[in-house]
């Protein structure tokens, strides 16, 4: 990958090859960033700049042997350790070498802006989470201790560091500390927290920010051939996310039907309009599950965005103005005596949909019950 191919992030770039320049690469890095900041395309882009045969003081050729095979990622001294958990084809003892082919397939997919979920929903293993076991850290060793086929350096990219359990990490502390000459460990994570301290004090870090809204807007506009106007509330709801601000463009009609019918769902709950009620109701009925799933997904949104306007903290809150508007007039009916009632609603409604449940009389007895939360006092139990 090519650091021109990466959105935004100019500043962590320039060091990244002010670092290789100068000669000062450190042998053990914490990438940290949050999903969808790019920070395993960086990861990605440094390995290739730092093995490039004919690099320039901006990016990697990206056309001399090490910088194509880097970019097909099949570079002998490019090594990769991720989550892994038991799936169809790995029924037990799960690690990263088993599953390369389907990492390819995940990175060339999402050039490197996926998260773990997306990556488990790759391997399709519905609700498992991943994890690095001590199996990684014995192959990390064992690939470490080789000389370098081609490269000058060889580069290991532990992605979702903080997913290594206990016993790999601390396998890893003395290569950590003490590794192979020219050897490049680059640890990539979202949350340094939840990394062993011993781990986080072998490494030197590398923050890596949200994306900033003006390189995110080029990049919609680039994409998906549109006007900055055009690609305004996307940008502004992804929040800084590069998969999020295609989602949300992506999705842009969805997204403002179930804040209309939302909005006017819960007006008529507010006004107790029976009739009213009952023909909105049968407006949803001929919906598809996912959609209606999508709408009920929606209100719980609502609802925790209330929460935060409750707070004082709206500007957490990342949303066009005239929903935003909608969330803090909205945030005095939810409240402590109400809220986990509302939630608990939505969330069996998805269920009962899930389970082909008729719709029309899901979202009526929803309505019932909303007619009643919504008038609930702050100071009451309910």
């Amino acid at each position: 990958m090519l650091f021109s191919q990466i959105i935004g992030q100019q500043s962590v770039k320039q060091k990244l090859i002010q670092s290789v320049q100068q000669n000062r690469v450190s042998h053990a890095q914490l990438f940290i960033g949050r999903s969808g900041s790019g920070s395993l395309s960086l990861a990605l882009a440094y390995a290739q700049y730092i093995n490039c045969k004919d690099r320039s003081d901006k990016d990697s050729c990206g056309v001399c042997p090490s910088c194509v095979k880097m970019q097909k990622l099949a570079h002998p001294d490019l090594h990769f350790v991720f989550p892994t958990t038991t799936t169809k084809k790995v029924k037990k003892d799960p690690e990263s070498e088993l599953f390369m082919e389907e990492w390819r397939s995940f990175l060339s997919k999402n050039k490197g802006y996926g998260s773990d979920q997306d990556w488990y929903e790759h391997l399709d293993v519905e609700n498992k989470q991943g994890t690095i076991f001590v199996r990684d850290a014995s192959t990390i060793m064992r690939k470490l201790s080789l000389k370098s086929y081609e490269a000058e350096y060889k580069v290991m990219i532990i992605w979702m560091a903080e997913k290594l359990n206990a016993q790999a990490a601390n396998k890893l502390l003395k290569l950590l500390e003490e590794p192979p000459e020219k050897t490049l460990f680059i640890l990539v994570a979202e949350q340094a927290d939840q990394l062993l301290t011993t781990v986080r004090s072998r490494t030197y870090l590398v923050k890596i920010p949200k994306i900033d809204q003006t390189d995110l807007t080029a990049a919609v506009c680039n994409t998906f051939d549109c006007r900055q106007a055009d690609a305004h509330d996307a940008v502004m709801m992804a929040d800084g996310s590069w998969p999020l601000a295609q989602h949300y463009f992506k999705h842009a009609q969805d997204e403002k039907y179930n804040f209309q019918v939302f909005q006017q769902w819960m007006r008529l709950c507010f006004k107790g309009a029976m009739i009213e009620l009952i023909d909105f109701v049968d407006t949803l009925r001929p919906l598809g599950r996912e959609k209606q799933k999508a709408l009920l997904a929606y209100g719980l949104q609502v609802f925790r965005n209330s929460l935060l306007a409750n707070n004082e903290l709206m500007q957490l809150v990342m949303l066009p103005e005239e929903e935003k508007t909608f969330n803090q007039n909205f945030a005095p009916f939810v409240h402590h005596a109400n809220t986990l009632s509302m939630v608990s609603l939505m969330e069996e409604g998805i269920r009962q949909i899930e389970r082909n449940g008729y719709a029309a009389l899901i979202f009526m007895d929803i309505s019932l019950n909303m007619m009643k939360l919504l008038r609930v006092k702050a100071d009451k139990a309910v």
